[in-house]
């Protein structure tokens, strides 16, 4: 049984645009004190379905869709490549409250990934350049080792975005917004994109 009775969910009050409520979601957990509230699970799988997962920031959020970034050679990079549909999950546990996101993926422009690359810290991007993510190393040691051998590189001078480097956009075909209530009769919400752009929304049995 839940600690506090949370706030409804329910067909009046939420919003008909998913992504409007998912924003007042991610603002009410900021708010809350979430230390990640703009972490996510993110979903791919093999096109013979072999499924993996793993946890990112969540780096923008718009009527296109949820952003985020990543090596494109790491595991979730070479999946997306073959099979670009992906799904997300935010789990707010301080609000009892869920997001699951599933929608088709794809690179965003080179611009794009070159202005976040480039806001990032410099230390990010240091290791973002020396690091090949998800690739065995020998040690600790040696992956320190490469860092320091790019800062001296560029020492002084900007630091470019690894070509293999870069951010992806999963554009959501159908969302659904979980809360937690009493006796787990919880609320579910759910939105299927329709073929005219508009949003189907329904009642989901907890």
């Amino acid at each position: 049984m839940l600690s506090r009775v949370p706030r409804a969910l329910n067909e009046h009050s939420a919003r008909e645009d998913p992504v409007g409520q998912f924003l007042t979601w991610l603002a009410d957990a900021r708010t809350a004190g979430g230390a990640w509230a703009d972490a996510m699970t993110v979903a791919t799988a093999t096109p013979g379905g072999r499924p993996s997962a793993r946890a990112v920031l969540l780096r923008g959020v718009d009527e296109r869709g949820f952003l985020f970034f990543t090596d494109y050679h790491s595991r979730k990079g070479r999946e997306l490549t073959a099979n670009a549909r992906a799904a997300l999950v935010f789990i707010w546990p301080e609000l009892h409250r869920q997001v699951r996101v599933e929608g088709t993926v794809r690179r965003i422009s080179a611009k794009e990934s070159d202005d976040y690359f480039m806001s990032r810290p410099r230390g990010s991007r240091l290791a973002a350049v020396a690091s090949r993510q998800g690739r065995a190393i020998a040690s600790r040691e040696l992956l320190e080792r490469r860092v320091r051998q790019v800062s001296k590189r560029y020492r002084g001078q900007p630091i470019p975005r690894p070509p293999r480097w870069g951010g992806y956009r999963v554009a959501p075909t159908t969302i659904e917004f979980w809360q937690g209530r009493a006796n787990r009769l919880h609320d579910r919400l759910g939105y299927l994109k329709l073929t005219d752009g508009s949003w189907r929304r329904q009642r989901l049995q907890p």
